[in-house]
């Protein structure tokens, strides 16, 4: 294996460049499905190198559960620094896995716990209106998605922001944004690398929101006021990171700035353009990183089959 195996674990900083970048130059739908798909795979990546550096490691301590071959001086010479590494990737593996339970055990919960509270309310409509002085609005996933608007948010905003307001969270449902905000947040746990890309696909998928709700009402102008309006009353954000906020806090003036700006084409950044040329990057570095992790994988396998005795 040697030093490759450690590649996949800082190969996600290829994926920089692109994250700062989507904001200016990718449409958003575009942005949150590649740098999702980056993520995910740099941080699936990282997971196996960690799992196999966690064998090694795992293979040096008394009384393991493993084959007593899988401790062969062949194995761990397979790794630079055996001991040292091994002992990091037992608590790096758990410390990862103990993360991404905790963030998925903290989506799931909150998310059951909000369609429990939303269950006695009529279905004839997918928006939910309560009476609460804290303004606020997000989606909540499920069978059916709900629309979730506070009376002080709605009061905050004429009839036509209104209906940008639903039809922003609308989107967020149809389109399942919430899946992509989670899959960025796990990947996060995996690699820290990584966080820069889940900062990037928050910020994405409100984006998307923005251009969808905007197209629905047929006016830019009208959609950035809404925003703008909607953030300059809420304190707080949605009820969990990976449930989408219409006012959530983080980038509003860039998003505002966004929508008094001409759309963006869908079409690709060409090749040689700076943002072309990032996606490049990140696209190699996820292609070599799954090229590492699967031949340190390979020979890892080949080396536990070599001195396990048939």
């Amino acid at each position: 294996m040697g030093f490759f195996v450690f590649l996949p674990l800082v190969l996600p900083l290829t994926s920089w460049p692109i994250a700062r970048l989507a904001e200016h130059h990718l449409y958003p739908r575009n942005a949150v499905r590649l740098l999702s798909w980056i993520g995910v795979t740099m941080a699936v990546c990282s997971t196996l190198a960690l799992g196999l550096l966690f064998v090694v490691g795992t293979a040096q301590i008394p009384g393991n559960p493993l084959p007593d071959s899988w401790s062969d001086p062949e194995i761990r010479t397979a790794v630079p620094f055996h001991e040292e590494v091994g002992t990091a990737a037992v608590v790096g593996l758990v410390t990862v896995l103990t993360a991404c339970s905790r963030s998925l055990r903290r989506h799931l919960r909150i998310r059951a716990r909000a369609q429990r509270a939303l269950a006695p309310m009529p279905l004839d409509s997918d928006l939910v209106v309560l009476p609460d002085p804290e303004p606020y609005a997000y989606a909540v996933p499920g069978v059916p998605g709900r629309v979730v608007v506070s009376t002080a948010m709605m009061d905050s905003l004429d009839a036509d922001e209104q209906r940008a307001l639903l039809a922003h969270e609308r989107s967020h449902l149809l389109n399942r944004h919430h899946r992509f905000l989670l899959a960025a947040q796990l990947a996060s746990c995996v690699n820290p690398f990584l966080r820069p890309l889940q900062k990037a696909v928050g910020y994405a998928t409100e984006r998307w929101a923005d251009e969808e709700a905007a197209g629905s009402v047929g006016d830019r102008r009208l959609t950035a006021r809404a925003v703008a309006r909607a953030a300059l009353v809420t304190r707080s954000a949605g009820p969990v990171p990976s449930f989408a906020s219409f006012a959530a806090p983080g980038p509003v003036p860039r998003r505002v700035t966004a929508l008094l700006s001409p759309a963006l084409g869908e079409s690709w950044p060409p090749p040689a353009s700076p943002a072309g040329l990032a996606a490049m990057v990140a696209a190699v570095g996820t292609a070599a990183s799954a090229v590492f992790a699967l031949n340190a994988a390979v020979a890892l396998l080949l080396l536990v089959k070599a001195a396990t005795p048939w």
